[in-house]
């Protein structure tokens, strides 16, 4: 009985233990202190990050695995903080908003996710949708589809007729009256009712339309839309579920309600002034610039019939000023959190906003900063997400060239691991 008693033992020790991947890294960026290291092996078990040492370290097993990455240069798992991951620009969009299902709108999101995946994003901040995002995001937790672990904001928080109130453009027997179920705000115990709806549709953090947008049928892009008393209820009542509020905000003078009512994040920020910048920097809130999508549509709205005639004057107007405004709040330290609006952009593209970073005087080093440390920071997971660490998740990424001497190398991932899974090789 013994000795049945001590071959079991021995065969549940056996049988639990984890095999390991040594990844053999030529490179390896230091998001913490900023440093680039060379002749590195990285340790994983699990969908943890056992080890990081010095040299290339060998295993004296036979079950585990050996990635060589010597001649690549590997960071981590990127965060992207602002994407809508249920859709993508096609000039049919707007029609799309009354012709797909939720069915249909869920299955083009699993393509989308993969995309972004593949693309070295291992983490995104889903900033608005249907709901959709809050099943795509439940359905990667539990390995149902391929994507990156998603923070959702679920449905945007608008005013009437504001940016991301879902019946704008439509006809007026289709319009009703959406209210704080749907993610529409009218005075501040419709806001607090909102922000109660999105916790309990499943949602992760809050984002509110500060001012108009480009891409909403409605024809300013810049206005204030919420007051300073709707704003403070929403953030108030968003710290109580443990949420931060995000706020899309063109125009300053919401920017400046925006800040003044306590969200974490101003989403664009394409008309920001001096004083707002200030602003920013006292109140320790993060300016995530999308110049990707401003590139974008500024140059799609040449092209006759892709958006509604409403939009194309908005996307022509601001769509150019974002970029320069980004490279001015860097310089004037504004804190920088990676984020580019992709699905107004096609997904898979986000990493040509570093390159627009850096193009604007943002050091290499620090924009693959903000895609990190920074962005893992805001999301309160800054001692599992945002660098190669030891008892960190194992999103790990690899790009064929060092990005601190040639950016464009980040539109070019070679290499994906998250949670410890290899995705891409």
């Amino acid at each position: 009985m013994k000795n049945l008693l001590i071959v079991f033992a021995l065969f549940i020790s056996i049988s639990i233990t984890a095999q390991n991947t040594y990844l053999h890294c030529g490179k390896l960026i230091d998001t913490k202190s900023g440093k680039v290291q060379t002749e590195m092996t990285v340790i994983v078990s699990g969908n943890k990050i056992t080890s990081v040492e010095n040299g290339y370290v060998n295993s004296n097993s036979s079950k585990d695995t050996v990635v060589d990455l010597k001649s690549k240069t590997v960071m981590p798992g990127l965060i992207d903080m602002h994407v809508h991951i249920e859709g993508e620009t096609n000039p049919k969009s707007y029609l799309e908003d009354y012709t797909l299902n939720d069915a249909d709108v869920a299955f083009n999101s699993i393509k989308y996710a993969e995309v972004t995946l593949m693309n070295g994003f291992t983490t995104v901040r889903d900033l608005g949708g249907s709901g959709v995002n809050v099943a795509l995001r439940n359905a990667i937790n539990a390995n149902k589809v391929k994507g990156p672990r998603i923070f959702t904001a679920e449905k945007s928080l608008a005013t009437t007729g504001g940016h991301a109130d879902p019946t704008n453009g439509a006809k007026l027997k289709l319009m009703g009256d959406p209210g704080p179920k749907e993610g529409v705000v009218n005075g501040v115990e419709d806001a607090k009712k909102a922000v109660r709806q999105r916790y309990k549709n499943g949602a992760d953090l809050i984002k509110i339309t500060a001012t108009g947008g480009v891409l909403s049928v409605a024809k300013s892009g810049q206005n204030p839309q919420f007051t300073i008393e709707e704003i403070k209820a929403i953030c108030e009542t968003a710290k109580d579920y443990g949420f931060h509020v995000a706020a899309h905000a063109h125009g300053d003078e919401g920017m400046q309600r925006a800040i003044l009512g306590g969200v974490k994040t101003i989403e664009h920020g394409t008309l920001m002034s001096a004083e707002t910048m200030e602003m920013m920097k006292k109140h320790d809130v993060y300016l995530v610039p999308t110049i990707t999508a401003g590139k974008f549509v500024s140059e799609k709205a040449k092209i006759d019939g892709y958006y509604p005639e409403i939009i194309v004057p908005k996307a022509l107007d601001i769509g150019p000023k974002i970029q320069d405004m980004f490279g001015r709040a860097y310089k004037a330290g504004v804190g920088i959190a990676f984020g580019t609006d992709a699905a107004v952009f096609y997904h898979g593209d986000n990493g040509k906003e570093f390159g627009y970073m850096v193009e604007a005087g943002m050091p290499a080093m620090e924009a693959l900063q903000s895609a990190t440390v920074t962005n893992a920071m805001i999301l309160k997971m800054e001692n599992e997400l945002g660098q190669v660490k030891e008892g960190f998740f194992a999103d790990i990424i690899a790009v064929d060239n060092d990005p601190t001497n040639d950016i464009s190398t980040m539109q070019n991932v070679s290499f994906v691991m998250k949670n410890g899974e290899i995705y891409k090789k």
